[in-house]
């Protein structure tokens, strides 16, 4: 369950390590698997070395984000157990977010980790085709 304040990890190469969710989209209530939150980038990821040592390189070239931006994303994984119709419990160990332009197209080319199956449902088949693999 993903509410106000809540930190998830970014799992794409969009350059975002840690997000903070700051507004559930369409909705009252705690956000799930699948649902569409704003997240604002709290901490970025840094690819590759930095120059040498008279170099001021922070950001790489691949960062398509930066620190404080505002941003759309969708729920991957959360920690918080849930059931699914079949009757199987599922919990991950972490909650994770995709972020996505407003049109809904992910951000990044990339996804390191697992994601819900519950992305098929609702209709995110781009994410589940970037994703490695789908639980």
């Amino acid at each position: 369950m993903i509410q106000l304040k809540s930190l998830l990890n970014c799992i794409d190469n969009s350059g975002a390590a840690i997000v903070e969710c700051v507004q559930c989209v369409k909705m009252k209530r705690a956000a799930r698997v699948g649902d569409r939150i704003i997240v604002v980038v709290k901490k970025q990821r840094n690819f590759g070395p930095e120059s040498g040592p008279g170099g001021s390189v922070s950001v790489s070239a691949a960062n398509k984000v930066k620190r404080g931006d505002v941003r759309h994303a969708v729920v991957v994984r959360t920690k918080k157990g849930y059931q699914r119709k079949d009757g199987s419990m599922v919990s991950f160990a972490d909650n994770a977010c995709v972020l996505i332009n407003k049109g809904g197209e992910p951000i990044g080319s990339r996804m390191n980790g697992i994601v819900g199956r519950e992305l098929q449902d609702k209709k995110w088949s781009k994410i589940l085709s970037l994703a490695p693999m789908q639980l």
